[in-house]
Parts: structure tokens; sequence; C-alpha cells
């Protein structure tokens, strides 16, 4: 079983590496997901590029980073968990006084036993984090006069690179469906590996299958300034090209079935999912657009407006393990991952066999010289030709066959005629 694989490959090597939004972590990442799936690209980008309003970051790359007491006892050890480093640290290598050390040691006081996870990736800045009750401890042990070495060895190159990966099964149709996950979280299994186990199934799964209808595009990427990228450099095709697709993150403990749908809730990405619940018999929450947090706020903004939706089990932010070291896989389950991806694959299937249709024709089309509009007017001909017309201006990529006898309000099978009539008039695609 393909997900039980996949589930073991993240837990035992993929979540031990630490990653960032560029780096050896991420570049570790990928060539592990290659090794599974040969045809996997893996693409990078140059720092300091620009891309829309952002800039590529600097890559980083950390060797080790510690806090050493007066006898050299490490209080705190990076290699002991790699989320007791500020991700993005900057290198370091000094003495400092216990208050100015406390003042760059972050914990969760309401949530002791856990280690925070925390970043600084725009602005320079370093730190550590650790469980409260380890805070607590040191704070306990050490007098305020006390002197702490402090050593990250850490490197900011501004001529380096963000990687991520891109694998294409090709369909029978020029039309495309965009799966996208992240690869940039360190040792969190929910917020960061869920996603890419379910992709990394789903494409496991979808291989296999013979002459399908359309594309699928999967996309292995760090958070936001990743799909940021990934816009910048493929805008136009996407625009042309994606019917639909799913964001997938938080999909792998077993508490709730969880989606948030693409911008204005009315794509076909959004149709096809609630399709897949009802198949599924499951119940859901629907968290409001007005509530993201993810890749979806880049593929649904102004301008780029691809219908892309999100698929969660518990959704981010909102379960306690969120963004600590309580983010593992007693939390993300294997029962957990195979419900989230049932939900992805059905979806997905469902949107493969959906009707899409896209005008062809700039502005409206002639009818008459393709035959199309009655040489003789009569009521039965008019209302003929309104329904062509009508349907032409909702043949925009945007609205399933259903969705357009729903609008037209007339049924499924007149539908259908009209469709096969203008596709085989080379009005739509």
């Amino acid at each position: 079983m393909s997900i039980k694989k996949y589930f073991h490959l993240a837990k035992n090597s993929l979540f031990p590496i630490c990653r960032s939004l560029t780096g050896k972590g991420i570049k570790k990442t990928l060539k592990i997901i290659k090794k599974e799936f040969p045809k996997l690209e893996i693409l990078k980008i140059k720092s300091g590029t620009k891309v829309f309003d952002w800039k590529v970051p600097s890559e980083w790359n950390v060797k080790d980073a510690y806090i050493l007491d007066k006898n050299g006892n490490k209080i705190i050890n990076f290699k002991n968990n790699n989320l007791h480093l500020v991700g993005y640290s900057t290198p370091v290598n000094k003495f400092i006084s216990k208050k100015k050390l406390f003042n760059n040691i972050h914990s969760l006081p309401k949530q002791p036993k856990a280690i925070p996870y925390i970043t600084s990736y725009y602005q320079k800045y370093w730190g550590f984090c650790a469980s409260h009750n380890q805070l607590s401890k040191i704070n306990k042990e050490y007098d305020n006069q006390d002197k702490f070495k402090v050593v990250i060895d850490s490197n900011l190159n501004s001529n380096g690179y963000l990687n991520y990966g891109e694998l294409v099964l090709k369909g029978k149709s020029k039309q495309e469906i965009l799966i996208s996950t992240y690869i940039c979280h360190p040792s969190m299994a929910n917020n960061e590996l869920s996603g890419p186990i379910v992709a990394m199934s789903l494409i496991n799964h979808f291989k296999k299958i013979k002459n399908l209808e359309k594309t699928i595009r999967f996309i292995f990427i760090p958070e936001t300034i990743g799909s940021i990228v990934y816009i910048n450099k493929n805008l136009t095709y996407l625009k042309k090209n994606i019917i639909g697709g799913f964001n997938l993150t938080c999909i792998g403990d077993e508490r709730q079935h969880s989606c948030m749908f693409s911008k204005y809730k009315n794509s076909p990405s959004d149709e096809s999912l609630m399709q897949a619940y009802k198949k599924l018999k499951l119940k859901y929450k629907v968290y409001s657009f007005l509530e993201r947090g993810s890749d979806e706020r880049q593929y649904n903004s102004p301008g780029v407006d691809l219908p892309i939706s999100s698929i969660f089990r518990t959704k981010y932010g909102q379960y306690p393990e969120y963004h600590t070291s309580l983010d593992n896989f007693n939390l993300v389950t294997l029962k957990g991952i195979t419900g989230g991806f049932n939900v992805a694959k059905t979806a997905i299937e469902i949107l493969l066999k959906m009707i899409i249709p896209r005008n062809k024709i700039l502005c409206e089309p002639q009818m008459g010289k393709r035959g199309l509009y009655p040489t003789i007017s009569t009521k039965k001909e008019n209302e003929i030709i309104k329904n062509y017309m009508s349907f032409l201006q909702y043949a925009d990529g945007k609205n399933s066959l259903d969705k357009i006898s729903k609008i037209l309000k007339i049924n499924n099978t007149q539908t259908k005629k009209i469709y096969i009539k203008l596709k085989s008039n080379n009005l739509i695609y």
C-alpha cells in the first residue's frame, strides 16, 4: 500500500531534516522524493530575484547551534531538535548575559512541554526556542550574573538559490489540475509532512491510470514565497490551462475533515470537493476564505485568480499542537493520512471526469457562417440560438456542464447536446 510506504518514508527519513524556505534541507527532501519518482524535476531560482512584490531570500544553511554554560555544558542544542533554533537565524559566536540570552529564547508558557516553531525570514535576527519547562529549569539553575556562550554556525548566501519540485502526469486534454503542497518546515508532521505524504500517494495512484482525461501537475514548494515564485514564472500558462486543483496541508490527523473553497466558492474545485465529501459520506467543516493562511492566498489573489481550494483534516492554527514540537507522528497517523488521501483522490477523480468548456473565440462568434444561426426566424429556432449564445457566455473555463445547466435552467441532456454541437464547430474546447 503506497500510503503506508510514504507515511513511513516521511516519519523515518523526512521528519528529522532541518528544512526552511531555502537550503540543504529542501534539496535533501526533494532528492528523497525524486528517488521515489524519477520524473520529478528539481528546479531553482536565484536569491535576490524579484518575483512580483517580493524578492527570493538568501539561501540559509545551518551546521550547528547551541548554548554553553560556564562549565561547557550544552543547555540548548539544535542537534537534539531542530526546532530549538529560530529559522533563518544569523551567525553568532559570543558570550552573553543571562538577561540578554533570555530575551532571545522563546517558549510557550501555556504549553510548557512544547518547543515552539519560530522564524524570522525577512528580518535579520537570531534566537533559540525551548520548552517552557526547560527554560524554567535553566532560570532556576543559573544566577543572573552567569555568562553563556552562544554559537550559531549558520550562513546566509545572497548568491544562493530557492529550490522546488514539479512532476507532471500527462492527460489527453490540455486542461490541467494543479496539486500543491509545501516542504519548508522542520520536524513537524501535520503542518509539514502530511501534504507531501498525500501528494506522493496521489502521484503513485494516478500514474498507473492509462489515458488520464486531464493532466495533473504536482508541485512541492516552500510555502508562500514558493507559490509566488511558481506563479511568477508560469502565470500565463496556468491561467490558460488550470481548471481546478488543491492545496494540501494539515491533512494527517484524525480529528475532523475540513476545507477552504476558492475565493468565490463557485469553482469546479469547490464543486468536486463537495461531491467528494458527499460520495464518501463524510461530515466536514468549511472555513471562510477570510481565514486563509496557506498558499490558497497566492493562487486566488487578484490577477492570478486560479480556482484552487485547500483540503485539510484539522486546519492550520486550529489544533493545539500547531507550530510546536507536539506536531509529530503521535498526532499524524496512518488512519488520518488515509482519510485525507481518500478525499483528495476522490475530488481529483471527479475533476478528471468533469466537463468544463472554454470558449475558443474572443468576443461573440459569428454563428451564421457556421450554419448555427437560423435562416428562418421561429420561436423554437430563436430559443435554440439563445441557448447556444448563453452557453458560450458561461463557457469560460470556470463552470462545469452541470453548473451551466443550472444557470441556463435547462436539463443536463439539452446542455450536453449544445456542448457537442458547439465543440464540433470548433467554438469551445
